[in-house]
Parts: C-alpha cells; structure tokens; sequence
C-alpha cells in the first residue's frame, strides 16, 4: 500500500508516471493548474491510448481562487446532425453497436483545452503541447497495466492497426511505442490553434473515415462543435459539500448515492460488516434505476432528485435482510482517464477525458482514435437519452470536487464507465465515514456492481451481479450471498482509476490509484 505523497507548492496525479511528471514540470516553469491538466491529458493522449485522446470527450470541475467559485465545463461531443435512429443496425438488446462508427459523436476535448487554456491558461499552448510531442515521436516504453488493457480483445480495423499494432499485435510491457501521426496532430494545434482539429485538414480527415466506414459524422458537425460552461451541482455528506457536473454526465448519481447513504450509521456498521456492503450495493441500485430513467440531454429533474426528503423516502425501500432483484424510479413521470493538480494560488482541478470503450470505436484517424460515446444514447423515442441529431448522450465520465467549510478540499475522480459513481461514493464514504487517509480510502478493497437498468434503455430484471475484491473476507461473501447478491469475479483494472489532490491549509496531499500504473508528485 502507498502512502500518501505531500508537497507544499503543486501537486498533480494521473495514471501515468511521465505525465504526471510533466504536469509538475509545467508547475515549475510557472504554469498553473489547468496548464497542468492540459499538459497531463495530451501526454496521457499518447501514453495511455485506449483511454482518452484528442478523439474523446472531456469534463473539468476546478476551484477558481480568483472568484472563490467551482467552475465546470462540459466539453463533450454531440450526435452527427444526419444521424437518425431508423438508420442504425441495433444489437439484439436494442442498444446501438459498440465498435461501429454509427457510435460517433464529434469529438470534444480538444475543444475543451483551449476553452480552459483561454480562460485560465498561463503558458503556451506550444509549451503545453511540446513534452507530449517530444514523447510521441521519440516514444515511451509501456508500463504493465496500460499495456494489459492494450492487449485486451477487440475488433481490429486497417485505419486502428497501422497505429496501434506496431507489428501486428499491442505494444508488450516495457516495448517502446511510437506515434509520430499523433505528434503531427499536436504540432498542428500549436501551429493552428482548435480551428487545425475542427475545421482545417484533421476535421477533413475525421469525414473522410466516417464516409468510408459508413458513419454519419461530417466536417460541418466539426465545425459547429462547442464547448460549455456549466454550473456544477451539489449535495452535503457529513461535514462536507460533494460538487459534480450536471447532466448529461452521471455525477448526480453520485450525489443521489450519499443522499441514501446518510440515512445509514456506516461508521457503527464499519467495513468489517455485511451490513455496509449490502447497503452500499442496494443503495447504487436505487440510485442506478434514477440515473437509466431521467438522465440525458434533457429536462432532468435535477432539485427533486437531490432532494433529501426523496432520498430518505428511497433509503427507507432498501432492506437489510435481502438484496432487490427488480428496482423502479422513484419520482412521478414528469475506458477513462482521470487526473488531478493543484497550485500555489490555491486553484484545484479535476479533469477526466475519455473515448469510452478501450480504444473507443476501435477507428483510428492522425494517431488518435475515434470515441463511440454514442452508443449510449437510447434508440426508443421519447426519453431524456432518445438519440436525435446535434443531441449530446448520456455521459459516465465525473470529475469531482469537495470543500468544507466553503473552502477547496479535494480535487478527484474514479475511472471506470458505470464504477464511477459506485467508486467515488466509496471513496467518500472510506474518507468521511470510515476515517481514512487520501490514499487509503483509494486503495481500500471496493465493490462493482454491474446490471442495472441503463439509459440506452435495457433494464435489471434479476438483481445484478456485485463483484468484490479478493481482500473482501470469506465470511462477508457468504452473508451476501444468503441474502441473494450474485457474487461474481472481475480484474482489478474494474475496479476503477482513483487519482485525487487535496489541499490542507499550506500542503498538498496527492493519492494515485493502485489498480493503475501511475503516481502522484509535488513540488
């Protein structure tokens, strides 16, 4: 187990040791935090390709010391506007294939860059960008766990392979991967600025893919992209405020999660008990059957949901005794990367980017490959995650942010698809129920529960199936299998991607996830 990491000027955590040591570089030569967290994901862009990139999405939610606000933006994608439901081969569940280029929605997070870049950056773009250049075209040798998920099954396509099967097959742990394509794709960034990514020749290619592979995205879909400022939203645990982005993303759902768990004494019952893991899988459940009901692009009834009173009532349908097989919404009808920074002026920002599935739709165009977030749209008609042109889907990735007393706390996130917010209610809980530290409250043995119903519009029939990790005790299992959990096993890299920044008074406190390959440092 690793202890936490301290440092009194900046801290920064990622799933990489080299990006996380280019974000402290960039700290030293006086860039801030967001300048950091640019400079972290374009390295992770190439360091760590199955999980994020320039063909991605991306969230961010920071503590601006300047206005003493958190601010958030939303920089994901939207569905092509020649997109149309009749048009998409469904798989047998009626949801939309996953490696398919019908799963495109208009990549983002480039976008989002130079939106942060903009309005907090310090340094240069050029400076930002130059050590993930540098490390692209003269390469990197590959850590285990990345190069385990890099190995992993998928479809192969021509366009994937000629960049990410050096020799016909993933790099093998400790090889040294190249991407000279990705770093000619950087280099046009600093020479072009967004414009080179969504209007100029990389958007031209982006089309040109997606006609020959028989998808629907175009460049005047590129071209009309935006990113947006949100208003994050909130909810109290404990002595703490808890602060997500609003929907499309999951993060109430994290929050509607602590809302259940505060009807619960989860100090007495301890980790040692069955009780705690029963009532933190029944309360995902019920929380779960919220998110696949009311979450989308969409009116969401965001102040009912977060409402304490409705929590309480929801708590009180959660039985001690025996776990739930079927849940209903309760209000009337009406692969990830994560890192983390601080800096010396006291600003705190969590951003996590993702092309969702590893290596996303499995396309690949200039050294990066193409997200297909859309298969998470719902193809029934009618809902708040109803696919529909210019539309955004239903979003898993959740940075997050904690203060107390109305000041900046932490600064983290959980990667992982639906783990995150299971994940992230778990390491809240280990930090304000159990008493851990920043790095034990990571590190501590986790569930995963999979098989709630979903907003592309599948539904939990049959309760589900709880994985936990093997540091769970024997005894804890069997108590849960009595009271009905269907106990099943999965890898580590399941169980999330927790990276996590915190500030206390003049230190800063970093944790990286165990299950990873990456650190935390300051300076």
């Amino acid at each position: 187990m690793s202890s936490v990491v301290y440092a009194r000027r900046g801290m920064v955590a990622s799933a990489h040791p080299l990006a996380t040591r280019i974000g402290v570089d960039i700290l030293r030569k006086g860039g801030n935090a967001v300048d950091a967290a640019i400079a972290v994901n374009a390295a992770l862009g190439f360091l760590e390709p199955m999980s994020c990139g320039p063909g991605g999405d991306l969230f961010a939610i920071l503590w601006d010391p300047g206005s003493r606000r958190i601010v958030g933006l939303n920089a994901s994608g939207r569905a092509p506007q020649s997109v149309r439901a009749d048009k998409i081969a469904a798989q047998p569940d009626g949801t939309i294939p996953l490696r398919s280029p019908q799963a495109w929605t208009v990549p983002g997070a480039v976008d989002g860059w130079f939106e942060l870049h903009g309005r907090f950056g310090r340094l240069p773009m050029k400076e930002l960008l130059a050590p993930a250049i540098a490390a692209a075209e003269e390469g990197e040798p590959v850590p285990r766990v990345i190069a385990g998920m890099w190995g992993a099954s998928f479809d192969v396509t021509a366009d994937f392979a000629a960049t990410f099967l050096p020799e016909g097959r993933a790099p093998r742990q400790g090889e040294i991967f190249r991407n000279p394509s990705l770093a000619k794709t950087y280099r046009a960034l600093v020479e072009g600025g967004r414009a080179a990514f969504y209007e100029g020749e990389i958007a031209g290619a982006v089309a040109a893919l997606s006609r020959s592979a028989g998808g629907f995205l175009e460049r005047a879909d590129l071209a009309a992209h935006r990113s947006d400022w949100v208003e994050p939203i909130s909810t109290t645990y404990r002595d703490a405020a808890v602060w997500e982005l609003p929907p499309p993303g999951q993060g109430l759902t994290t929050l509607q999660m602590l809302n259940l768990l505060e009807s619960f004494d989860l100090k007495a019952m301890g980790r040692d008990s069955p009780d705690f893991w029963h009532v933190m899988v029944e309360a995902k459940k019920l929380a779960f059957e919220d998110r696949a009901r009311y979450i989308g692009d969409a009116a969401v009834p965001v102040e009912a949901l977060l409402s304490k009173e409705y929590a309480s009532r929801r708590a009180g349908r959660i039985d001690l005794s025996r776990a739930a097989r079927k849940v209903s919404p309760g209000l009337s009808p009406g692969d990830t990367t994560v890192l983390c920074a601080g800096d010396e002026s006291g600003m705190l920002i969590a951003l996590i980017q993702s092309i969702y599935l590893g290596f996303g739709s499995g396309h690949a165009v200039a050294g990066f490959a193409l997200q297909n977030r859309g298969a998470q749209f719902d193809l029934r008609p009618g809902r708040p995650n109803s696919i529909a042109p210019g539309k955004r889907p239903f979003h898993t990735i959740i940075p997050a942010l904690v203060t107390r007393g109305g000041e900046p706390w932490i600064a983290f996130g959980v990667m992982g698809a639906e783990m995150q917010p299971q994940g992230q209610a778990q390491v809240l809980v280990n930090l304000l129920d159990i008493g851990m530290d920043l790095q034990e409250a990571g590190d501590a043995p986790r569930f995963r529960h999979d098989g709630s119903s979903e907003p592309t519009g599948t539904a939990m029939t049959d309760g589900g199936a709880v994985a936990l990790e093997p540091e769970v005790p024997l005894a804890i299992r069997r108590e849960l299998q009595r009271r009905g959990h269907r106990l099943e096993d999965a890898p580590p890299v399941a169980f999330g991607g927790y990276q996590a920044v915190a500030r206390q008074a003049d230190v800063f406190a970093g944790a990286t996830e165990r299950r990873k390959d990456g650190c935390a440092l300051g300076y």
